[in-house]
């Protein structure tokens, strides 16, 4: 088995990649898609937010209210290690079962967001970084989320900085230009992964 850690900044067009590499056969781990499942109504991770900061973090329906719950906890530093506390040993968890279930010769593809900035570069066997100029990340999250350009701009101040993925790299997929260009990319990368697999 092979695993490979896939990350990039906002924007920078991570998603489109992984689903490219899934197309092509692997297996992916998909940590905020984890996140999100971990803290759905009735599972012990919910429960544990809710005894962390109360019923006032849940919708009416009795999910988990995101913006209520990341107004409390994104302005306080150690709320939010409260929180990571509570939800990555369970995204660990789910993770690893997933993992132990691909197969011993598969390749499988951790798509993690915060790789760069929590340090998680040594647990996979080799790391791809999706890269986009900022000016790049910038105009897509305008043009294409929605965002003003300020908060597209806070998001991406919070996250590392272009050089600090480059600098744990181990494959970089150039995502600056068009769609077009990035699929001979990930085709590419998926040939090297599954070489590695294989030896």
């Amino acid at each position: 088995m092979l695993k490979a850690g896939l990350t990039g900044g906002i924007g920078a067009g991570k998603s489109e990649v992984s689903r490219l590499l899934v197309s092509y056969g692997a297996v992916l781990v998909d940590a905020d898609k984890i996140a999100r499942e971990v803290v759905e109504p009735g599972t012990p991770g919910l429960a544990a937010v809710v005894e962390a900061f109360g019923a006032g973090i849940l919708t009416p329906e009795g999910t988990l209210d995101r913006p209520a719950l990341g107004a409390l906890v994104f302005s306080d530093p150690e709320r939010l290690a409260t929180l990571n506390g509570i939800v990555h040993p369970l995204v660990g968890a789910r993770s690893a079962e997933l993992e132990a279930a691909a197969g011993a010769d598969a390749v499988v593809v951790h798509d993690v967001p915060l790789l760069t900035e929590n340090g998680l570069a040594p647990l996979y066997d080799l790391v791809v970084v999706v890269d986009a100029t900022p000016e790049t990340q910038l105009d897509r999250l305008v043009r294409l989320r929605g965002m003003t350009e300020a908060e597209a701009r806070a998001r991406m101040a919070v996250q590392a900085t272009r050089e600090q993925r480059l600098a744990v790299a181990d494959l970089v997929i150039d995502n600056d230009g068009p769609l077009e260009a990035l699929e001979p990319q990930v085709r590419k990368v998926w040939a090297e992964l599954t070489e590695r697999a294989a030896g």
